[in-house]
């Protein structure tokens, strides 16, 4: 039968992370208390950083981005779930999957690619010290964030517009807990061939190749701060990149893979932990990471923090 002749679906049913009713109160519970943490941490974050002139550098303005990013990410997703499960309703129409899935890739690509430019500003900040000011301009960094928004939003767009080309006329259930790439291909009754080869380039080019440059910037950040002479100053330099180097950790692990491991060893289960990594935790836990053994990050903290208490009292 010619696709244009077979009838696509106008809804799916999002399965959820769990199909037993007694477990949905404590994911509940769960998932509000981390969107909270997620959300009061990520914008304190901000509003610090805007209130503090003092952290108007690139490190802190890249540090600012990511934590925007991460909070529109986390409410992508999460708020869907939660009311899905308080009201007992499943079900999300076509052109609100496209848009959520739109999103998901927008602040998915953002995040992967503003963590390899935070590498890069830790890179030039350490190998060359002295002309940090003059290549971190403010010109330059305007530019890096300002491009990737565009990028972002040029290459979420091209999914959605082959998304738009199949037609889904079998099952309507998909087994995770919001509108994935991944598990939508494999709903569909038509020809998935050019949608899978451009997730493979958009994974090498968002995935792939930020994690290389990455490995990169880092192994010339360690050549240098072993040759520091310091013991206090190799202490600064690591302490400063180590917080950088966990959020590495929590994000390309998951996202590896899930976009870059081949199809066959994927489970549902294993989708949509991952999913859960990279959607829930890490946007909850990078405030907390980038915040501990950072002074001048504590210290705006406090500062705003005690504000807001003596504007209240």
């Amino acid at each position: 039968m010619e696709p244009r002749n077979q009838t696509s679906t106008s809804e799916f049913i999002l399965l959820g992370l769990s199909e037993r009713p007694e477990q949905e109160t404590l994911l509940f519970s769960l998932f509000l208390c981390m969107y909270m943490i997620t959300v009061v941490g990520n914008m304190l974050i901000i509003l610090a950083i805007g209130a503090d002139s003092h952290l108007h550098t690139p490190m802190y303005f890249f540090l600012a981005n990511l934590s925007l990013v991460d909070f529109c990410l986390a409410t992508n997703t999460v708020p869907k779930m939660l009311v899905n499960i308080q009201t007992r309703t499943k079900s999300i129409s076509y052109p609100c999957c496209l848009v959520q899935m739109y999103f998901f890739h927008f602040f998915g690509i953002m995040d992967s690619v503003l963590i390899a430019v935070m590498a890069y500003d830790r890179f030039v900040a350490i190998c060359h010290p002295l002309h940090y000011a003059t290549i971190m301009s403010p010109r330059l960094c305007g530019l890096l964030a300002g491009g990737l928004w565009v990028c972002s939003c040029f290459i979420s767009l091209t999914h959605i517009l082959l998304m738009t080309r199949l037609v889904f006329c079998g099952s309507n259930e998909l087994p995770h807990y919001f509108c994935d790439l991944t598990p939508l291909l494999r709903l569909s009754c038509t020809d998935t061939s050019a949608n899978r080869i451009f997730v493979l380039m958009v994974a090498g080019m968002v995935i792939a190749m930020p994690c290389i440059c990455i490995l990169a910037s880092y192994a010339h950040i360690i050549m240098a701060v072993v040759k520091v002479s310091s013991a206090g100053g190799r202490k600064k330099a690591f302490s400063t990149c180590g917080s950088h180097l966990s959020v590495v950790a929590l994000f390309y692990g998951t996202t590896i893979g899930v976009y870059l491991c081949p199809s066959s060893i994927h489970t549902a289960m294993k989708e949509k932990a991952s999913a859960v990594m990279y959607t829930a935790v890490t946007p909850m836990l990078n405030p907390f990471i980038y915040s501990l053994r950072n002074r001048d990050l504590e210290g705006a903290l406090r500062k705003l923090v005690n504000r807001k208490i003596t504007s209240f009292s």
